[in-house]
């Protein structure tokens, strides 16, 4: 029993680091307010366009390419 439980505990660890590892950050402007922000879904609303280099890895790299992305820092 004690296996079983060990073997589940150790499948439910390396599914949940496979999803985490397939995160995607999105940096989005917003038409209306001009404002720049970090989502984790690809935006469907034709209210945000996707800016910068597409899609991050991490949420770290988002947020450093925001302060370089050019229509992000004009305001």
């Amino acid at each position: 029993m004690k296996k079983l439980i060990v073997c589940g505990a150790l499948a439910a660890f390396a599914l949940g680091t496979q999803a985490a590892s397939a995160a995607e950050f999105y940096i989005v402007r917003d038409a209306t307010t001009k404002k720049c922000t970090i989502v984790d879904t690809k935006p469907t609303t034709t209210t945000t366009t996707v800016v910068g280099d597409g899609v991050y890895k991490t949420k770290v790299e988002a947020e450093s390419a925001v302060k370089t992305t050019k229509v992000c820092t004009e305001q």
